[in-house]
């Protein structure tokens, strides 16, 4: 079952069980996957589907970093009750061992000397690593990677 059809099925789920928090948020993230086809004219893939959450993931939290700063209780609340439902399509992380020997490998096979090489490293990490690690750390890794 493709991620698309597991988002599907997850939303008619929700209905049957009323539960409106779940489906409020795993409608907001079919019409975002909905919104990128129309504006991309494409029918989006796995990966695609799963930046999509990524993204959606990571607007919440900057929401919930701003909610927090104004004082908004209730809005921080609704947001987490998102995330709670969102996170669970991403992939399982990757332990920091992991991610430690996947960044060596890119380094090695794009023979990466300097920070110039950095933009190829992150390419060739990124399909790897899609869902899978935040890639602003994975970002940070290389740079330090890079700098020694």
């Amino acid at each position: 079952m493709s991620l698309r059809e597991q988002i599907t099925a997850d939303m008619k789920e929700a209905m049957r069980a009323r539960d409106t928090t779940r489906l409020e948020a795993v409608r907001l993230l079919r019409a975002a996957i909905q919104r990128r086809e129309v504006d991309e004219q494409i029918e989006l893939a796995d990966d695609e589907v799963l930046s999509v959450i990524q993204k959606m993931i990571k607007q919440g939290r900057d929401s919930i970093e701003q909610f927090e700063k104004g004082d908004r209780q209730d809005l921080v609340e609704k947001e987490t009750a998102m995330l709670t439902v969102l996170e669970p399509y991403l992939p399982d992380a990757l332990s920091d061992e992991d991610l430690a020997a996947l960044i060596a490998e890119a380094l090695t096979h794009t023979n990466a000397e300097s920070m110039r090489d950095m933009g190829q490293v992150m390419g060739w990490l990124k399909p790897k690593l899609q869902g899978r690690a935040d890639m602003a750390d994975v970002s940070a890794a290389v740079r330090e990677q890079l700098n020694r």
